[in-house]
């Protein structure tokens, strides 16, 4: 198995770089700025250092240098231009190349000294949703054109989870909290992806909430244990993949939870592109952006 990723595809380059493969030959052939192995069938293959280049001409490329000019650098001054002329605006550019590369290669310690260096001048929230949030959008784009495997994915997505432990158990020792009201965070069974939900208990603690998170693959059945535990509550949950059935989830939540009082129910998540068009009850609250979310807290 090929963990470490050493070769490339033009299409994982276009992928990783959002240079379109058709300029990226065109590039190559006037420019000469790779120098591809070739397959027995004549295919394009390219190494790391070539991915590395094509993020550095890519971002050069973006900030106003033509390629006939960047074709004439070195790959060290190309290096040293892409550090001379990078302003703080264009940081998170470069920290999500460094996390793709970090994810690739199994880079544990590029992925720290990243994340170290935005911490100078951003603080978790931003971090999470101005570098995190969009590498993620990024990586789930990755692994659908097989560009990356899920051993990609996972290793990448198990770091930025243990950011946000650490930055939970944080808020939780330090922090306030409003007492009035109480947030229940869970996903529904078969749903594991948890970074969503997580981060979604992160703003509401830095936003002073109390709350509580009981984890992926919840039975709903299991809730009704808490609905004694505060006189207000509303409570969330994050669809990736589950559940099949959105409309059958709801209608289980509001016979077995909503039976003697209503709560509110807020979800989120890509599953909410997959609902059918009808009218839900006015408790059953769609958010489809993270970050409207955490503007209204």
């Amino acid at each position: 198995m090929e963990l470490v990723k050493q070769n490339f595809s033009i299409k994982d380059l276009e992928h990783l770089s959002g240079i379109k493969a058709h300029t990226i030959r065109i590039w190559e052939k006037r420019y000469n700025v790779l120098n591809p192995n070739r397959t027995s069938t004549n295919i394009r293959t390219y190494d790391s250092s070539s991915l590395q280049k094509i993020l550095n001409i890519a971002f050069l490329n973006e900030h106003g240098y033509k390629i006939s000019r960047i074709s004439k650098l070195s790959n060290e001054e190309i290096a040293r231009m892409v550090k001379r002329i990078a302003a703080s605006s264009s940081r998170e550019n470069r920290a999500v190349n460094a996390f793709k590369m970090a994810m690739i290669n199994f880079d544990e310690p590029l992925f720290y000294q990243t994340y170290a260096r935005l911490q100078e001048n951003m603080n978790f929230h931003e971090i999470f949703q101005e570098v995190f949030l969009p590498l993620l959008h990024e990586i789930g784009t990755l692994w659908q054109t097989d560009t990356i495997k899920p051993i990609h994915e996972h290793y990448i997505v198990e770091l930025i989870r243990q950011k946000l432990y650490l930055n939970l158990a944080e808020l939780k020792e330090t922090s306030e909290k409003d007492t009035s009201h109480l947030y229940i965070l869970f996903l529904p069974e078969n749903e594991i992806h948890d970074i969503g939900i997580l981060y979604i208990n992160y703003l509401l603690l830095a936003g002073g909430k109390s709350t509580i998170y009981l984890g992926p693959n919840l039975p709903i059945e299991n809730i009704t244990f808490l609905l004694d535990k505060h006189d207000s509550i509303s409570f969330i949950s994050y669809f990736t993949i589950a559940p099949q059935d959105i409309a059958d989830f709801i209608e289980e939540f509001q016979k077995k939870i909503c039976t003697e009082k209503i709560y509110d129910l807020l979800v989120f998540g890509n599953r909410l592109k997959a609902m059918q068009e009808k009218k839900y009850p006015e408790n059953i609250k769609f958010n489809y952006s993270l970050q409207e979310f955490a503007k209204n807290l």
